[in-house]
Formats: C-alpha cells, sequence, structure tokens
C-alpha cells in the first residue's frame, strides 16, 4: 500500500502495520529537528522529523518499519508567500521499499513536476497547491495551513481537484506538565474520506490519528488515545449522518417484480419472477402475476437481475471500507482481524443504523510475542496462553480464530483442538517455521492467502514473517508444475480434509502485475469516476513489488498467471473457495470475482462462491445466501446478468439489507466516487 504525506492524514485503519522495531534516525538529522513518532498500536515504530535550514528550506525525514516495509524518505519544499509549494524534492524508497524520486517546481504561474507514474508540466497553476504522491506527512500539515490562511479555505489543486478545510474541535493536553490546546482540522478533497490532522495553536503539526496507527509529536505519545476518542465522535457524527440520509426503510411490503433471479442452489437464473419482502426477511418467491399488494412499494426489475448479497470472507473493517461495501453490494463481510474494541463498536453502530455497512463474522486473531507480532495485541507464548486466548473469543462470540505468522508451530494444534472443542473455525496464515501442509495436518480448517499454498512446495523458505512471503512466491511460483506429485497430494490432502482456501487473488494481481503510470487493474471499471488524487495514487503501483528489471517483472507476471491457474486447478479438483480481498474499497470484491471467472470458474459457479458458498462455510445458510422465502432479505439488483457475463455484477442499482434499501447512485458522491 501507498503511503504518502497526504495519505497519512487518513490512515482509518487501512494499512494493516505491524509492530516491528523502532529504526534509528540517521545520523545527519540535526539535534534540533522537531521528531514525530509513528506508533502502531501504541508501539513506537518510525519517526517523522522536520527542521529548517537557513536558506528558507524546510526538510522532512520520514520511516517507519513494518516487517522489512516501509517508507524512507527525504524532502525538501519551499512554500511560497500564500503557503503554497514552490517546490518540492523527494528521494529514498516507498512502502514496497521501491524507489521513489518526485520533484515539483512551480514559476510565474507555470509548474512542472515528476515522480514514478508523472511526468507533467502545467502552465495555469498559479494560486494552485500541489498534491504530492511521495513526501512525508508534513506536506498534509501544509496544506491545512494554506487552506486556513486562503480567504474562502479553499484551494485548487495540482494536477486537478479542489480541497477544502473544515475547523472541528480543539481539546486541551497536558502530559507530564506540557500542556497545550490543539485542534482538530478535516480537509477534504484528497480521498474517500476527509483527512483529518490535529495542529497546535501555531498551526503546526501535532497528531494524524486512524485505526491502529497515528503520528504525533515526541513526548506526546500518552495523549493519543484522547485525540482518537474526540475523533472517532466527529467521524460517528458524519457516518450517522449519512446513513439517516441515505438508508430508506419500506413502509410496508417491499416487492421486486418482473425480475430475474439468481438461485445460488443450482446456479441458475429464474426469469420473470416476483419477490416480496416483509420486514427484514424474504416472504415469497413467486412466478410474477400482476398487481401488488396495496401498500407496498414496488421496483420493476424488468431486465434486471436479483442476487443474494455478497460476502467478503476476508476483510479488517473499518467504518469507511464499511460504508464502500454496502456501494459494492456486499452485505456480509467476514472480518478476519480487528481490535476487538473497535469492531465491537462498529458492528454496534450499523446494527443501531447509525452506520452505513455489512453484517459483520468475527474471526479472533491471535499471533506470537515478538520483533514482528501483529498490531491486535492478542498474543500467545505458551499454551496456557494459547488456550486462554481461544477461550476469550468463544464468550464474546466469535466463531473463528485466525492463526498469524509469529505464532509458534507448535502451538497451532493446542489452538486449533481448544477452538474446535468450542465449535470455532481455524484458520490463518501459515506459522513461520511451518508449511501449509503441517499447518493443515495439526487441524487448520482454512488458509489464507494463495502466496502460501506455493510456500508449501518451497520449504527452504524458512522466515515468512517478513516480506520474503511475498518475494520469493513472486519468483519461484512460476516453476511450480501444477501437475507435479507434490501439488496433486497436497490437494488431495486439503479435499479430503475439507480444507478451505481463501486465495485473496486482487491483492497478488496488485502485488505482481500493477506498474507505475497506469491504472490499478482493480480499480479500471471505477477509474474514470474516482476523485483526482485517488486516480493519481491508482497509477502509483503502491502495493506492488519493485519489478523494474525486466526478468523480475516476468518472473512476477508469470508466477501471478500459475496462481490464477491454481485457482482453477482447487476448484477442479473439489477444494471449497472462498471470495475475500483484504482489501478496503469495497469494489475490489467485484474485481476478484473475475479473476476466478477469468481463471475458467463459470460466472454461475462464481456467484455461488460469492453468496451460498460463503454462507455454508461460515453455518449461516440457513439465514443468508440465498432468495428464499423465510431467509433474511439480503440482495443485490443489477443491471444485466452476472450469470452470463461476471462483470455485470458492477452495475448494482439497489442494495438491500435486512429488507432495508440502498442505491449506490447515493452512496458513492458522498466519498467523492461518481455515480454510473
Amino acid at each position: 500500500m501507498k503511503i504518502t504525506g497526504i495519505r497519512l492524514l487518513a490512515l482509518a485503519g487501512s494499512l494493516a502495520a505491524q509492530q516491528s522495531p523502532l529504526p534509528p534516525l540517521p545520523p545527519d538529522i540535526p539535534k534540533d529537528a522537531v521528531i514525530r513518532m509513528f506508533l502502531t498500536d501504541k508501539t513506537p515504530s518510525g519517526q517523522d522529523a522536520v527542521w529548517s535550514t537557513p536558506d528558507g528550506v524546510t526538510h522532512e525525514f520520514f520511516q517507519f518499519n513494518d516487517r522489512g516495509r516501509g517508507p524512507k524518505t527525504y524532502t525538501a519544499y519551499r512554500v511560497d508567500a500564500s503557503g503554497l509549494i514552490a517546490s518540492e524534492e523527494t528521494t529514498g524508497v516507498d512502502y514496497m521499499k521501491s524507489p521513489v524520486e518526485e520533484r515539483f517546481s512551480s514559476n510565474s504561474g507555470a509548474a512542472a513536476w515528476k515522480n514514478q507514474s508523472e511526468d507533467v508540466k502545467q502552465n495555469d497553476a498559479a494560486g494552485k497547491f500541489y498534491v504530492d504522491l511521495d513526501a512525508g506527512p508534513e506536506a498534509g500539515a501544509m496544506l491545512a495551513r494554506a487552506l486556513l490562511r486562503s480567504k474562502s479555505g479553499k484551494l485548487a489543486l495540482l494536477p486537478g481537484g479542489e480541497a477544502s478545510v473544515r475547523k472541528l474541535e480543539s481539546i486541551p493536553v497536558d502530559v507530564e506538565g506540557k500542556k497545550l490546546t490543539v485542534t482538530l482540522f478535516a480537509v477534504d478533497g484528497l480521498a474517500f474520506t476527509p483527512s483529518y490532522v490535529w495542529l497546535d495553536a501555531d498551526q503546526q503539526f501535532f497528531a494524524s490519528v486512524g485505526g491502529w496507527s497515528a503520528l504525533i509529536r515526541q513526548g506526546f505519545e500518552p495523549a493519543v488515545a484522547s485525540l482518537q476518542k474526540a475523533q472517532r465522535e466527529v467521524e460517528s457524527s458524519r457516518a450517522s449522518e449519512l446513513a439517516k440520509k441515505l438508508t430508506h426503510k419500506p413502509a410496508g411490503d417491499l416487492v421486486i417484480k418482473n425480475v430475474a433471479v439468481f438461485d445460488s442452489n443450482k446456479g441458475s437464473v429464474l426469469r420473470g419472477q416476483r419477490v416480496t419482502v416483509r420486514g427484514e426477511r424474504i416472504v415469497a418467491l413467486e412466478t410474477e402475476r400482476g398487481q401488488a399488494a396495496a401498500g407496498a412499494e414496488v421496483i420493476d426489475g424488468a431486465g434486471k437481475t436479483l442476487l443474494p448479497g455478497l460476502w467478503d470472507m476476508h476483510a479488517h473493517l473499518f467504518p469507511a471500507n464499511a460504508y464502500l461495501d454496502i456501494a459494492a453490494g456486499v452485505t456480509t463481510v467476514r472480518d478476519m482481524g480487528n481490535s476487538i474494541e473497535d469492531l465491537t463498536r462498529l458492528r454496534d453502530q450499523i446494527e443501531a443504523g447509525t452506520q452505513i455497512g455489512p453484517r459483520i463474522v468475527r474471526a479472533g486473531f491471535i499471533d506470537g510475542p515478538g520483533p514482528f507480532e501483529g498490531p491486535i495485541k492478542v498474543l500467545a507464548a505458551t499454551p496456557e496462553e494459547a488456550l486462554r486466548r481461544v477461550d476469550d473469543y468463544a464468550k464474546l462470540g466469535y466463531v473463528q480464530i485466525k492463526i498469524y505468522s509469529s505464532v509458534k508451530p507448535e502451538l497451532v494444534p493446542v489452538i486449533a483442538a481448544e477452538a474446535h472443542k468450542l465449535n470455532l473455525r481455524v484458520s490463518g496464515h501459515v506459522p513461520s517455521g511451518m508449511i501449509a501442509e503441517q499447518f493443515v495436518r495439526d487441524g487448520a480448517d482454512e488458509i489464507q492467502h494463495m502466496n502460501f499454498i506455493f510456500l508449501n512446495f518451497m520449504p527452504d523458505v524458512k522466515e515468512t514473517r517478513t516480506p520474503a512471503r511475498f518475494i520469493e512466491p513472486g519468483k519461484r511460483a512460476a516453476a511450480i508444475d501444477l501437475n507435479s506429485p507434490q501439488v496433486n497430494g497436497f490437494i488431495a490432502l486439503l479435499k479430503t480434509r475439507h480444507t478451505v482456501i481463501d486465495p485473496t487473488m486482487a491483492v497478488w494481481e496488485a502485488t505482481y502485475v500493477d506498474r507505475p503510470g497506469q491504472p490499478a487493474i482493480m480499480d479500471g471499471f471505477f477509474f474514470d469516476r474516482l476523485p483526482v488524487q485517488v486516480q493519481r495514487g491508482s497509477k502509483t503501483a503502491g502495493g506492488a513489488l519493485n519489478a523494474t528489471d525486466p526478468q523480475v517483472d516476468k518472473l512476477y507476471r508469470a508466477s501471478y498467471a500459475n496462481m490464477v491457474r491454481m485457482v482453477k486447478k482447487l476448484y477442479d479438483s473439489g477444494v471449497q473457495i472462498v471470495a475475500g480481498t483484504d482489501l478496503t474499497n469495497g469494489y475490489g470484491l467485484h474485481r476478484e470475482l473475475e479473476i476466478y471467472n477469468q481463471a475458467g470458474i463459470p460466472a454461475p459457479e462464481v456467484l455461488r462462491i460469492a453468496t451460498l458458498g460463503a454462507a455454508q462455510v461460515m453455518h449461516m445458510d440457513r439465514d443468508f445466501g440465498s432468495i428464499s422465502p423465510g431467509k433474511f432479505a439480503d440482495m443485490i439488483l443489477v443491471n444485466g446478468d452476472p450469470a452470463a457475463n461476471i462483470s455485470d455484477i458492477r452495475h448494482i442499482e439497489i442494495v438491500i439489507k435486512n429488507g432495508v434499501i440502498f442505491r449506490p447512485a447515493e452512496l458513492y458522491p458522498e466519498f467523492g466516487i461518481r455515480a454510473q
């Protein structure tokens, strides 16, 4: 994932960063630099240093460490009298350690900039603020200050769009006698949601917080909790306003008439149907018969297809992507690792109707302590701790345990046995020091991510807590013979054990195939509708491994192609697949389904995977997964027929969850995405 100075202001938990040792500051950082600490769940994992030199240049060094990933950049800024960027030069590496070099300059109303995906000269640049791709967090504070100096509170942006600023709330901060007042500002126009930044009384950067991560002035780390609480209240207020405005509850029965219905039990389409919803549930599915009952809200489904609501079986849910899930027709998600407190709060808000979002199925995250432990601090180093963690999740109503990479291999059977005793499923990353076959034999019901399937045939890769788990499959998966005895034997084991595979293929496409200068493949359908700055981020290939060497590029593409072929082989062999994304934009699931179809799985079967199949895996098919009388009314109305053309799944006109109506054409514009 690409992390820039601007995007850091809206972390919103989208970066699943892990704890890693705090990297040392370079010796060339001056002693008078202002230091800010990058925290992952209160644990220091990076720094941001800012200082000025007599020539009027502001300098910034930014880094954090995430299991060997993370940016490391130097930036030099000049600002003009209006606070606009006059020049900016950034060098270093991005989150995936790909080299970056960005240069911007303006003079007499003209501007020029060059980075990994752009080389632009623009004459009408006067009065416009340049939004960087690679600079540090200080660039976001500079934008906020420039907006506050503007009489209108708005500024045109380079290369396009407009930003505005809102003052939200001021709170006192007192840490060990160091007192000051800080103010929360929202900068709109950069991303799907507002970018939030805390400034002090002199409008200097104090902090940005969101999700699992925070950046805050050194010495004030204990204040993060109070900042998070205040900011969360602001964000919840906005979410509640959107929910009130965009949620449509029928006054009486809801009838979808004259519609084609996808039968997920049979994988076929029933034409000329009528579906009646009363309250939260479907009460009738029948052949179209004419006049609807008086008082019913009627939706004409002529030329459209009604499908069960989609399931994303691999999510890390936060308020923004919960909203985008509904816009994309995802009515149920399985959260594969999150703060217990944050996820409980989000689930409660969704159920109360004050946050738009899907139904949440919870999997409890367990990792082992150490330098690569995950951001969700539910850790187990001994059998006793492992048993206690499983029991605690079971008492909270979780239905699955997700084992992560730092869990000791000898604890896997302990966790699995206890989870199964309590009727919980077990899945996860294959822990470092194991291969997938051992993980399955020790009790795992499911494996997350296709890379671990291929690492099963690379037993020499012992350390999989680091980027090696991406890099080695990228370089070597192409050479794996899918018809070899080793592969066939492993797949037979998966089938015998009824092991489920959650391949997250859209992630691997982004990792191995996306390239700078081109829109991310998963964004292709939406690209022209996205906010300008989101479009720019899409074209950085920020989630891709460095493939500037033509031979490496060729290897990565070939390895990804073999992963796609593995999806089809698993399906043909009778191994159950679930559709998960590990993404945050909702519509990434559409791309996931397209990849399965491109692999050779028939479109009706792909739709079954994303609906009834998911519900069956979670033992929830009694109430979900098909359009059947008695089941909850979770449905999507699509303009087209995804059972014939899977990409029609992108043309969703209406989303129904629990009998309540949402319209993507209303939802998307609130997040800066133009409606179709």
